[in-house]
């Protein structure tokens, strides 16, 4: 049965900090509500949804086993019925919430496209990726009865750091051996650190943590479950910090 409920949960373990992290900032900033939880949870619902929707694409495109798109099918439509009711009681309770899913639409497109093109490990879908589930941080803000201005700095830092875990996990795993991804992980960490210290002058220390580990752990041979723990303990530092200087 534990197998069956895998299939179901999204493989893409590094997802779930990018899609946490972001969320609890901005509740934490607007105030948190009651609001905050059924959000949340179809915010989730949403990524699930997604998820299932672009394996079904990408599989019906490439697979030659029938049956691989459709393991999808069931989980998809699960999944994106409860995402659906929930999201319509969201939209009547915040109906200004609908310019936020139009806002994240182009970004699920291309995710969609890539997906289909089977390209899913493409630098710029991953980027892509990144975009609203940081901005998600100002719709938390504003569910809370923030302003968007409070929010603007802690998006922009969750996206500084994010992105560059889409660099950083490539020079570690699927491009370990390339040194133009290596260098320009580095040149991009190297930029991040200048423009966080600009931002929020107490987040250059966590951020030349990240360049560090960026220049210096490609190469070493690490596992890739080595690799998720540095970068779960990375997110954490990164929401220790805007909790407590936001």
């Amino acid at each position: 049965m534990s197998g069956k409920r895998t299939k179901w949960v999204p493989d893409q373990h590094g997802a779930w900090a990018m899609l946490t992290v972001p969320f609890a900032v901005g509740a934490f900033l607007g105030g948190p509500v009651w609001l905050h939880l059924p959000l949340f949870v179809g915010w989730l619902l949403a990524y699930a949804t997604a998820f299932h929707l672009q394996q079904y694409v990408r599989l019906r495109r490439v697979s030659r086993n029938p049956r691989a798109a459709g393991r999808h099918v069931r989980p998809l439509a699960v999944f994106g019925a409860a995402c659906a009711v929930l999201g319509l009681v969201l939209v009547v309770l915040r109906p200004w919430l609908l310019v936020a899913v139009a806002a994240a639409l182009p970004f699920f497109a291309a995710n969609t496209w890539y997906a289909w093109r089977n390209r899913e490990r493409a630098l710029v879908n991953g980027l892509l990726a990144v975009a609203p589930a940081c901005a998600v941080l100002l719709v938390a803000v504003r569910v809370g009865g923030g302003t968007l201005a409070q929010g603007v700095v802690p998006t922009v830092l969750c996206f500084l750091y994010f992105a560059g875990t889409v660099l950083y996990v490539k020079t570690m795993v699927r491009e370990r051996r390339n040194r133009r991804y290596l260098y320009g992980s580095v040149a991009y960490h190297a930029g991040a650190l200048v423009c966080a210290a600009v931002l929020m002058p107490v987040s250059a220390a966590l951020f030349a943590c990240f360049l560090v580990r960026a220049a210096v752990l490609p190469g070493r041979g690490m596992r890739v479950r080595t690799v998720g723990m540095v970068e779960l303990a990375c997110s954490a530092g990164l929401l220790a910090l805007l909790l407590v200087c936001s």
